[in-house]
């Protein structure tokens, strides 16, 4: 059986700067289905996150937003937007590692 991804539960998977210190990434799923998989806790969490993006757990921030079937996750710029170090300088490839992610199986 095809693994699915989040990707393909989403209309959207994006991810933009919130600022020059901050990246935020928003998940636009399909349906209830979807949002149910994406914002179930034991799934995506802050810990994820943290693991995925190297990034402190204690400094991403989840918003889970039924009414509109939209998870957003925010967390710290690795470097600040502009500085030598900065190789995405929009952070719209951020959202990448996040859409590739595999959802477990439903039964």
């Amino acid at each position: 059986m095809p693994e699915t991804t989040l990707a393909e539960l989403a209309h959207e998977v994006r991810s933009k700067n919130a600022g020059p210190f901050w990246v935020t990434m928003e998940l636009f799923l399909r349906d209830e289905r979807g949002y149910r998989i994406a914002a179930d806790e034991s799934f995506l969490n802050e810990g994820v996150i943290a693991v995925l993006y190297r990034v402190e757990e204690s400094t991403v921030q989840l918003f889970r937003i039924p009414a509109l079937n939209v998870v957003k996750i925010s967390f710290p710029r690795p470097v600040s937007q502009g500085s030598l170090r900065d190789r995405d300088i929009h952070a719209g490839q951020h959202h990448v590692p996040l859409a590739r992610m595999v959802v477990p199986p439903v039964s």
